[in-house]
């Protein structure tokens, strides 16, 4: 089966073939970065216009780079939530509107699931039961996955999530946008010598990360970042924080995986690209891990097209009454 997965849920306007869930034909991806740095974070009008101009043409690069033709596509899949209203609306209306053309069946993915499968497409399948930490800008979520269709949110964020922590704190630090890579980057100079707090929230799965970003905000007033910054402060302060943030995620789900028996722990989401956190996962963890390829962790269509794989699977079909979920949760 040759699944197109359509993303377009925040600002990559993305298109990938993938063959029986597991085999990347295509991985398509034209990123709004440069467009959205210009305003320290996403607009959500500019990015589904943005979307309008680039995805007719980024799914017909997909179909060519993966040498197919409509008539071989079995179904398609797209995203139709959690993410930017406007945005969905751009992928899930092209679906639609393929899906008649081509009369395919289609599926509606979470955008969070599938950050998970993104795990099934390198060279080393996932095994049940698995415990997946999904990081990204907007979500921090523990998952428990049983099998296919069969997940459970067991922690999530209460406030702010990793990598808007993350975007929050370079702002602060005057590092720019998109704010984890500029962490990650800084952060390679510095020594994380200052103390910062961890939210451990005994007794749950969740996480926290405002007092943490409270604490970075007092912290570079005190030394006069950015207004009087020397680069090695900030560094240490960016190195600090890191460390902080890459602590609790990875002590939270170690400690729940434990719990609750798991064989195996996957890391999903843009943040699961940070250098430390995959470095201390794999360190740390007496559980089996499993990360993505850096392309994979970030939003891409890919892992939609693997997650709608074994939707189909399951006969999980939509039909045209499908809509747009900009809050859906997982689990």
């Amino acid at each position: 089966m040759k699944i197109l997965g359509i993303e377009t849920s925040c600002d990559e306007t993305a298109a990938a073939v993938v063959e029986d869930g597991t085999t990347m034909l295509s991985n398509i991806v034209a990123s709004q970065v440069e467009i959205h740095s210009r305003y320290g974070g996403i607009v959500p009008e500019v990015a589904s216009r943005q979307h309008m101009l680039s995805i007719i043409p980024i799914v017909e690069q997909a179909m060519a780079d993966a040498e197919v033709a409509s008539s071989n596509l079995s179904a398609i899949a797209v995203t139709n939530g959690p993410g930017l209203a406007g945005s969905l609306l751009v992928g899930v209306n092209l679906a639609k509107a393929l899906a008649l053309a081509w009369d395919r069946p289609f599926t509606g993915i979470n955008h969070l699931e599938a950050h998970i499968y993104a795990n099934w497409l390198g060279s080393e399948l996932p095994t049940f039961p698995l415990l997946a930490l999904i990081v990204s800008g907007g979500h921090t979520d523990l998952v428990l996955m049983k099998d296919h269709g069969e997940l459970l949110r067991l922690g999530r964020t209460r406030d702010d999530a990793a990598g808007e922590a993350f975007d929050k704190v370079a702002r602060v630090l005057g590092l720019g946008y998109p704010g984890g890579p500029a962490i990650e980057l800084a952060s390679k100079e510095g020594i994380p010598r200052y103390h910062l707090p961890r939210a451990w929230l005994k007794g749950s799965d969740d996480f926290s990360f405002s007092g943490l970003k409270t604490a970075v905000v007092r912290l570079a007033d005190e030394l006069g970042i950015p207004s009087a910054k020397h680069d090695s402060i900030v560094a240490d302060v960016a190195a600090s924080f890191q460390r902080a943030v890459v602590d609790v995620l990875v002590t939270k789900t170690i400690d729940a995986a434990s719990r609750h028996g798991v064989v195996q722990v996957l890391l999903a989401g843009g943040v699961a690209a940070n250098g430390l956190l995959r470095e201390t996962m794999l360190l740390r963890s007496p559980i089996p891990v499993l990360i993505p390829d850096l392309n994979l962790c970030t939003d891409n269509a890919a892992m939609i097209a693997s997650c709608g794989y074994f939707h189909l699977l399951a006969e999980k079909t939509a039909g045209w009454d499908l809509d747009v979920l900009p809050s859906l949760k997982i689990g």
